[in-house]
């Protein structure tokens, strides 16, 4: 009798040190865009089951628990405190708390805090589980009518003047269908920097997704930036690609370029010298050291 009290002891020892060493899980939860029925089944039991909601504005999110009567301990989470509170997360889940991260709207991570936490976590051995939902520029890209195959999300463009040019640029020699982001009070200069990069492609601009006032306003540039005026709300800019040419065309247009606006071309989208003088070979059809040495006299 004394062995088997003393064995289901040391049973009882190894399960909580078990339980003790397990960690938790961080759910990367998307919530709606601005309909509250746009949430999965899943997404509210995993809301309901976790020990910790990390929310970009507790406030906001409070409003999605109140309306489905889930009651947690929320934390904040966003961008100017990720770095701090990311380490708080990762204590708290390896204590073994599983915690769900959701941001104010849509998906974690898309231009909304998260990308640091979920790096930790991989880092730290943690496991991360994705719970798909709404994501702003995927509802635009299906509903705007430009070309879907291949796409370049670009978020919000850069404020610094040399960076936004580069990647106004890169929207310019872009064959995808371009989509970026942008709060309504800078939407109009947005508009007018565009114009002078994207001609007279289409362009769709997706407003107040999901919302009561819904809106897809579609034209030229010059047609959005008249069209949208007066307009509000959360905003989407879509753009049609450029319109793709053909080898010998393009290695015509580039030959009819000195071999310094050639190079210029490829410094503003961002591309590193050695990556610079590749691509310049190629567009030419010439050997690469034939254009090393041009650069380096």
């Amino acid at each position: 009798i004394k062995k088997i009290n003393k064995k289901n002891k040391f049973k009882k020892l190894n399960k909580r040190k078990d339980k003790k060493m397990k960690k938790g899980i961080l759910y990367v939860v998307a919530t709606p865009i601005g309909n509250l029925e746009d949430i999965t089944y899943r997404a509210i039991n995993i809301l309901k089951s976790v020990d910790i909601i990390a929310a970009e504005d507790t406030r906001h999110t409070l409003k999605l628990l109140n309306h489905y009567e889930i009651s947690k301990h929320l934390i904040s989470y966003h961008r100017h405190n990720e770095e701090i509170k990311s380490g708080e997360l990762i204590k708290e889940l390896k204590e073994g708390k599983d915690i769900a991260l959701v941001s104010d709207a849509g998906t974690p991570g898309i231009c909304d805090p998260g990308e640091v936490v979920i790096r930790k976590c991989i880092e730290e051995k943690i496991k991360v589980v994705p719970v798909p939902g709404a994501c702003a520029f995927v509802n635009a890209l299906i509903s705007s009518g430009l070309n879907t195959d291949t796409f370049l999300f670009l978020g919000f463009l850069p404020l610094n003047k040399k960076n936004r040019k580069q990647k106004l640029e890169q929207i310019k020699e872009s064959t995808q269908t371009t989509i970026i982001y942008e709060a309504p009070h800078k939407l109009q200069s947005t508009l007018k920097d565009l114009e002078e990069f994207v001609s007279d492609r289409n362009v769709v601009l997706a407003r107040e997704l999901t919302k009561i006032h819904e809106e897809f306003i579609r034209g030229n540039i010059k047609e959005i930036i008249e069209k949208s005026k007066d307009v509000k709300g959360e905003m989407i800019i879509l753009i049609e690609g450029k319109p793709e040419i053909t080898l010998e065309e393009k290695q015509q247009e580039f030959k009819n370029m000195s071999l310094e606006e050639h190079f210029s071309f490829y410094e503003q989208q961002g591309f590193d010298k050695k990556d610079i003088i590749k691509k310049i070979a190629k567009d030419r059809g010439v050997p690469k050291n034939e254009i090393y040495m041009y650069f380096m006299n």
